[in-house]
Parts: C-alpha cells; sequence; structure tokens
C-alpha cells in the first residue's frame, strides 16, 4: 500500500462560504460606518458627559461576526473573508465623494474607531480555532 501523502490528508476548504462571509464583512463596516458616531449626552451634577456608545457597539458586531465566520468555515480563512469586507467597506466610506461627502470623518472618534477596529479585528482572526474535542 502507498502513502496517500499529505494532500490527501489535508481538510477541503469551502471556499464559497468563505466568499459568501465576505458581503457579511461589508454589511458591517457600511452599518459601522453610520453607527460608529451614536453618542448619549448624559447631564451629571457637575456638567455634561457625552458617552460614545456606537464604537463600542460596532466593534462587537465586527468581533461576532469574525469569529462567527472562523466558527462557521472551521478555518481562518472565514475570519479573514469577514474582516477584508469591513475593511472594505469602512475604507471606501472613508473616502471623499465626488461631491466632497465622508461617511468617516478625521476625528479622533472616527480614528479611535478605525485603528482599533483594525487591531481588533486582526486579533480575532488571528486567534486559533478550537478543534472539536471527543466527550469521554
Amino acid at each position: 500500500m502507498s502513502d496517500p501523502g499529505p494532500r490527501a490528508t489535508r481538510p477541503r476548504r469551502p471556499w464559497g462560504l468563505i466568499a459568501l462571509l465576505f458581503p457579511a464583512g461589508l454589511v458591517i463596516g457600511l452599518a459601522g460606518a453610520f453607527v460608529q458616531a451614536h453618542r448619549a449626552v448624559v447631564e451629571v451634577p457637575w456638567g455634561v458627559m457625552v458617552v460614545p456608545w456606537g464604537v463600542p457597539l460596532v466593534w462587537v458586531a465586527l468581533l461576532a461576526g469574525i469569529r462567527g465566520g472562523a466558527w462557521l468555515v472551521r478555518t481562518r480563512w472565514g475570519a479573514w473573508s469577514v474582516m477584508l469586507g469591513w475593511l472594505a467597506a469602512t475604507i471606501a466610506l472613508a473616502a471623499e465623494s465626488p461631491s466632497g461627502d465622508l461617511a468617516l470623518s478625521g476625528g479622533g472618534r472616527q480614528m479611535t474607531y478605525l485603528l482599533g477596529g483594525v487591531i481588533l479585528a486582526s486579533a480575532a482572526a488571528s486567534l486559533p480555532i478550537p478543534r472539536n474535542q471527543p466527550v469521554s
């Protein structure tokens, strides 16, 4: 009997499913570009406090989408596909349109959203996928 080689033992990747995760990232990026600007203004005894709740909400959705994509496909390719979709939508909405409009401006909250999102998304996409453990 001959050795089947490493190619026969390599798992097959569901490229169609991985390709469908890219638009999921696009949707998260599109919604996130507009939701990240939301904030609550709370009056406190010493003045007014602004609580930016949009950025953490989008980050949680992004991380859930990335880890969900990785677990769905059982490989990091799913996670990276969602992340690349989010990144493509975010970059497109951060660019100035021909009419001069911006969905993501250059303020501090927007830069925090962009840089924090890239750091969190790449970290989440790089995490290993848990293996199925047999029940003992």
